[in-house]
């Protein structure tokens, strides 16, 4: 379980010559550690007098945000697991003509399996976004800077993931699917993208006051 490993030993495992983890996995923890500092700056706006009046929103955010982290966590594992399969079909023999059929079946079967979870990463990193967005203005201003790193953090891990996603597309044949998924994919960029800029032009135009 990568996810069991220390920070130091992820790394290492990165780093090395293994088929897992790589940039989809990468791009989940990274979606994972943005999610987490909202629901830290959510957990320590929390009471405070100046926010006493909306304290259920804070709660709700916490709620939210401990949802999605454990979700993007869980993907990090669930991307290697099924890019693991799809590095073994990619080199099954293809000497005769049933042998190429069977490995482009396999094939397919596994970059759509393989395409799901950067997929999901991208919608979770685009939900989590979401929750910066509300945090901004309800959050004390010592600890804002959070905001805006955990947004950058999520505008990564948007577009990581959608080259993750983009690179499976590229090799399936079923061509509705591709095309679901592309327009899919490029409105939750683009949309999620735009949030994260604004977010964290605020941010900075609140530490600069």
């Amino acid at each position: 379980m990568l996810t069991e490993l220390s920070c130091r030993d992820f790394a290492k495992e990165l780093a090395s010559k293994k088929p897992v983890p790589g940039g989809g996995g990468a791009a989940a923890m990274v979606a994972a550690l943005g999610t987490a500092l909202n629901t830290m700056v959510a957990n320590f706006s929390y009471g405070k007098k100046k926010f006493i009046d909306i304290k259920y929103k804070h709660e709700e955010l916490i709620k939210r945000g401990e949802i999605l982290r454990i979700k993007l966590i869980d993907l990090v594992n669930k991307d290697a697991e099924y890019f693991e399969p799809l590095s073994k079909a990619y080199v099954m023999p293809s000497n005769t003509e049933e042998e190429k059929r069977l490995k482009n079946e396999t094939l397919q079967k596994c970059l759509i399996a393989a395409c799901s979870a950067p997929m999901e990463t991208l919608e979770f990193s685009y939900d989590a976004i979401i929750l910066h967005k509300e945090i901004a203005d309800i959050s004390s201003k010592n600890i804002i800077s959070d905001v805006g790193v955990g947004v950058q953090f999520l505008k990564a891990a948007l577009n990581s993931a959608y080259l993750n996603v983009l690179i499976n597309l590229n090799s399936i044949d079923d061509e509705n699917y591709v095309k679901m998924q592309k327009e899919k994919a490029e409105r939750l960029v683009d949309t999620g993208e735009k949030i994260a800029d604004e977010v964290y032009e605020k941010v900075v135009t609140i530490l600069k006051e």
